[in-house]
């Protein structure tokens, strides 16, 4: 009986407060759309710099746009946090050509590129005979007539998934793996289906990882209608060769820089919130979605806060980091520093799923807290968001879990139409919609807002 009389009296409470933090959401959302800066600010990243692979001249301004937007924005602090980013260089056009069927001469061009961090092909390129597989388990049992030979993994998305990414993530290990599985048993290069359900015939790149105990051979994505036109060709054992030629290389690791802002907390505590996106993308195409959407959501959080005279408790911490298309180094070194000054990290936020309508959160978070913050749906459902689900974050806050076990939260979009952009030419400033990237920015900050009031052990 006494609990039940102590929730009567609390109700009018947790009700004044849900109110409270009802208007103060509205605050934020209303100055996004009303003032939002995001939209412009993606159109000066993906328009006046371009494609920011890391190591290279794009990356550069990108981080010296960063440091003076968020500076411009409101920050207390902006500064530089150095690391050693790998500088993989594609060099060139990538090349494909379909040359004979069955000793039958052909010039049937392939849209293709090069995967991340792959070896190049050399001036002479590769021309060889096609041994098309489905999957890991078919290259296995025909593993004899790889020798000499270009493999080509057509492993498709799985249509039956309603989230995309699910896909992804069990296509993607053909495109990581799948050139050192090849090579393992001799062949000369490798052709991968591009990660993506896409309706259109762009590649996608994306990175790989070679294991040291095999060649490193070249490897290329290709476009989807040309991996459906191969895989038809080199159906029932015909004779398929096809030439190749790609340019890529590593030169020298070089100095590459998380870009980090804060307002300053007021509880004198040791607390962040870190929240923030990559600011690297591949080299060709905009990084429009991926991820000059998270950046510029970042950047409009903290303005938005400034804006508003929002003093925060804890420290927030704006991070633009480097380095996470084909290396981790920016998110590796974050978490490196947050150690050695033994920061307590109360949540590292990201969005890097693109700039869509927001549908959610996900959180690496125990299962208690994620029962006890799931109430604050409410208060995000006017946005756009309805759930918040078991698992999630981002590749650059990762390691400040694996480092510090800080709980972690990944904005979700959805997320239908993302796969269709995401490493290919048109992942450009035109596919994004303004009003959908600012709602994704007032989601994040509503979360910030109410951690930083609450924090996650309620």
């Amino acid at each position: 009986m006494k609990k039940l009389l102590a929730a009567f009296v609390l109700l009018p409470f947790i009700g004044q407060a849900q109110n409270t933090d009802s208007l103060s959401i509205r605050r934020i959302a209303d100055e996004m759309l009303t003032n939002g800066k995001a939209f412009e600010n993606l159109r000066h990243l993906t328009k006046k710099i371009g494609g920011r692979l890391a190591g290279s001249p794009q990356m550069v301004k990108a981080e010296n746009w960063g440091l003076s937007t968020l500076r411009q924005s409101g920050a207390d602090t902006v500064y530089f946090q150095e690391c050693l980013v790998p500088h993989w260089v594609r060099g060139g056009a990538d090349q494909a050509t379909v040359i004979s069927v069955d000793d039958r001469k052909q010039r049937r061009l392939l849209d293709v590129l090069a995967l991340g961090n792959s070896m190049g092909s050399g001036k002479k390129g590769v021309t060889a005979e096609v041994v098309a597989v489905a999957s890991f388990d078919e290259l296995e049992k025909r593993k004899d007539e790889v020798k000499g030979k270009i493999v080509f993994y057509n492993y498709p998305f799985n249509p039956t998934y309603v989230v995309p990414a699910l896909a992804y993530r069990e296509s993607g290990i053909y495109r990581a793996a799948g050139p050192s599985r090849a090579a393992k048993y001799g062949a000369v290069g490798v052709i991968v289906r591009s990660m993506s359900e896409g309706t259109n015939n762009h590649p996608h790149t994306g990175a790989t990882r070679y294991n040291d105990s095999f060649p490193k051979i070249p490897a290329v994505a290709v476009g989807l209608e040309d991996a459906d036109y191969l895989w038809q060709t080199c159906k029932g054992g015909r004779k398929v060769y096809v030439s190749f030629t790609t340019n890529g290389h590593f030169l020298p690791d070089t100095t590459g820089h998380n870009v980090i802002a804060e307002l300053k907390g007021s509880d004198g505590s040791n607390d962040f919130i870190t929240v923030g996106g990559h600011l690297d993308s591949w080299d060709v195409n905009e990084g429009a979605h991926d991820d000059g959407a998270g950046i510029v959501q970042t950047i409009e959080v903290l303005r938005t806060l400034k804006a508003l005279g929002y003093k925060p408790k804890k420290t927030l911490r704006f991070v633009l980091f480097a380095n996470e298309e084909n290396g981790t180094r920016g998110g590796l070194k974050y978490a490196e520093q947050a150690k050695a000054k033994n920061e307590h990290h109360v949540l590292a936020i990201e969005s890097d799923e693109g700039g869509f309508t927001p549908r959610g959160f996900g959180f690496t978070v125990g299962s208690d807290t994620l029962e006890k913050i799931r109430p604050w749906v409410k208060l995000l459902v006017p946005y756009g968001v309805y759930e918040f689900t078991a698992g999630g974050g981002g590749t650059d806050i990762g390691p400040l879990n694996k480092t510090l076990n800080t709980p972690l939260a990944g904005l979700v979009p959805d997320n239908q139409r993302y796969f269709d952009l995401h490493h290919a030419r048109n992942d450009v400033f035109e596919a994004v919609n303004k009003r959908e990237l600012l709602l994704g920015a007032i989601n994040m900050a509503a979360l910030i807002y109410l951690v930083d009031k609450y924090g996650l052990s309620l």
